[in-house]
């Protein structure tokens, strides 16, 4: 590590709707950001793309504004990661360096029938053994696999060598540090490990899975490390190491320095999702969880993680305030929660669109139950608030069972943590301490932390995780028998909420 104090990383941060840059200081410190939209372009129902092009021009622009405001060199940037959705897929030309079609994001549905003819009769899971994934319309893989069908000539010039692909962390790397001019076409393992086609023994490209889905390996860039300098950059940041790239999700996990096995983090948002450290061996999972390479640094072994989602926490909430009109905004669901001492026996389920992990029931459907005549919107209100809880804990719990791991702490960010009753419900119901960290922009802080590791701006993990800083703390206060009593009626609940079709009937 060098003796400058005054050292900075900057980070691109892809996401669904927009691009953005937020330079960080050596101490954690945000010094400036930038961001801006790009179109969402919906061809047809179930279809979401975006213009790769548009999106490196907005990232050029985000970056030149960011550093900007910042008042900063090239020169005084030691670092410089990327951050972004994980599955959204782009193919490319090498010679032109232009987009070949628009690319596909992660959230387009036009690779279901593909991904069912692709299992089988075995079904979603044939690759889960090798990748760690169930077959979805979500991953990479499949969407490249259609693109080569599907645009004219493709396959043909993609088996030539003429045409890359990658996520789009690929596509930034390979622009950021000279596209046609000998930039760097590279993946690393997080993004890799999204697109069903990566081995999660070996972190590399799987022949067989290559076979099945059609996928020429000409058109593969290499798998890296999440930390390591790729190449040096070129444009605003001219000479700057691009030292980074983890998908979203996984740069949480590196920001909440969650780097010892059975730490677990959190994200809190419509919906959530749970990343758990199991340490350096995948865990195959029973439960429905995804096995996934969690981070890996340089050399070092990879570090693997449980990964469990939850549809609906935050957007229960909105539906609470919208829908039913209970309250005006979504803050004022803890005054009105923290009102009464508890939920009056009331349990809501959030099973709009069925439920996942651990329960896999597509025909769950949301239940409000255990009503009385002295249940208020108070009591609702609370119960809205401890499902969040709830499910959450019934992931935790899925990790346990798959891996033998116990959690021990949960770092949390996103918006529902500014809500200390639900936060201090949730250390509850899972018997462990939840922590909010200072620094709000974890996935950001996250891909510099990597970044800064690579070019040592940060010595080594010790390091990172004494630099951390929390926020707000929450210990268990409430007693085991109390938390196994309200869990049983919260599975009693659940149960409730089984055997329910489209239209209603049981």
């Amino acid at each position: 590590m060098t003796d400058h104090v005054d050292q900075y990383v900057a980070v691109i941060d892809q996401g669904t709707t927009s691009s953005r840059c937020i330079v960080f200081a050596r101490d954690g410190a945000i010094v400036a950001g930038d961001r801006r939209e790009h179109r969402q372009i919906l061809p047809k129902a179930g279809w979401v793309e975006h213009d790769a092009a548009e999106i490196w021009a907005k990232v050029q622009a985000v970056v030149a504004g960011a550093v900007a405001r910042a008042g900063l060199r090239a020169e005084q940037i030691s670092a410089l990661g990327v951050t972004n959705q994980r599955g959204t897929t782009v193919l490319w030309d090498r010679v032109t360096g232009k987009p070949v079609h628009n690319a596909v994001v992660r959230q387009d549905t036009r690779t279901a029938a593909l991904c069912a003819e692709l299992g089988g009769p075995q079904g979603p899971d044939r690759f889960r053994a090798r990748t760690g994934l169930p077959l979805a319309s979500c991953f990479s893989g499949p969407k490249a696999a259609w693109l080569l069908d599907r645009v004219p000539g493709l396959r043909a010039r993609a088996e030539r060598g003429e045409i890359a692909f990658g996520t789009i962390d690929s596509w930034l790397v390979w622009n950021l540090t000279g596209g046609t001019d000998g930039g760097r076409h590279v993946i690393d393992v997080t993004n890799a490990g999204r697109t069903l086609l990566m081995n999660l023994e070996t972190l590399q490209w799987d022949p067989s899975l290559l076979s099945a889905m059609n996928v020429p390996e000409a058109v593969l860039p290499e798998i890296r490390s999440s930390a390591e300098v790729y190449g040096t950059a070129v444009g605003v940041l001219g000479g700057v190491p691009v030292a980074s790239a983890l998908g979203d999700r996984h740069a949480t996990l590196f920001g909440q320095v969650c780097f010892a096995v059975g730490t677990a983090q959190s994200t809190y948002g419509a919906g959530s999702s749970v990343l758990f450290n199991t340490g350096g061996r995948p865990v195959p999972s029973k439960s429905g969880l995804l096995t996934t390479p969690g981070y890996r640094i340089g050399g070092e072994a990879p570090v693997y993680c449980l990964e469990g989602s939850i549809a609906t926490t935050g957007a229960l909430v909105q539906w609470f305030r919208d829908r039913l009109g209970v309250i005006r905004t979504a803050d004022e669901i803890e005054t009105l929660a923290a009102s009464v001492d508890d939920n009056g026996g009331a349990y809501v389920v959030p099973a709009f669109s069925g439920l996942s992990v651990p329960y896999g029931r597509s025909d769950a459907r949301g239940v409000v139950t255990g009503l009385t005549r002295y249940v208020t919107k108070a009591h609702l209100a609370r119960a809205v608030l401890e499902a969040t809880s709830w499910q959450t804990r019934e992931v935790v719990d899925a990790m346990y069972q798959d891996s033998g791991v116990p959690v021990t702490t949960l770092k949390v960010d996103g918006g529902m943590t500014r809500n200390a009753l639900l936060m201090q419900h949730q250390a509850d119901v899972l018997g462990v301490p939840v922590v909010r960290p200072r620094i709000s922009e974890t996935a950001c802080l996250g891909a510099a932390y990597a970044a800064g590791l690579a070019t040592g701006v940060w010595s080594d993990l010790d390091e990172l995780t004494a630099h951390w800083q929390q926020d707000a703390r929450w210990t268990p206060a409430m007693e085991a028998s109390v938390r196994d009593r309200e869990y049983r009626r919260w599975c009693r609940a659940v149960e409730r909420s089984f055997g329910w079709n489209e239209d209603g009937d049981t």
